[in-house]
């Protein structure tokens, strides 16, 4: 395949993450988190970070019943399904996440070549976590 732009599911990473949710459900979320803030993980490799960028946006579509960011049809389905009191202890693990995954830890800023790519991306991250507020 080889998908990249800067959208939360514009890559190959996420589009794979969007099966792992449509077969383990909650689970999957809390996981791609998890890994990410681990205390050993000294450094995120690009997958892992394109994996809490998409979980955090399914995670933001259930808790505000918006699926207009969402891209696959069947993912769609799967967050009008879900129950936003599951995965609302989420919230502050996807906040933390995504911080890391933007800092200077993380390979996936460095990944972009264009300067409005890279801004693009960054905003987007950051509009992320404001739809996810603590």
């Amino acid at each position: 395949m080889n998908i990249w732009n800067t959208g939360p599911f514009d890559n190959d990473a996420a589009a794979d993450f969007i099966e792992e949710v449509m077969q383990d459900g909650d689970y999957a979320l809390g996981e791609a988190f998890d890994v990410v803030l681990d205390a050993d993980m000294d450094f995120i490799e690009a997958e892992e970070g394109c994996r809490v960028v998409a979980a955090a946006e399914i995670l933001s579509a259930v808790l505000a019943g918006d699926t207009s960011r969402i891209t696959d049809a069947g993912l769609r389905v799967w967050v009008q399904q879900a129950d936003p009191q599951a995965v609302e202890p989420l919230r502050t693990s996807a906040r933390n996440a995504l911080e890391r995954v933007i800092g200077p830890e993380s390979e996936l800023p460095d990944l972009w070549e264009e300067p409005g790519d890279a801004t693009a991306w960054r905003a987007g991250v950051q509009q992320l976590r404001q739809r996810l507020p603590a």
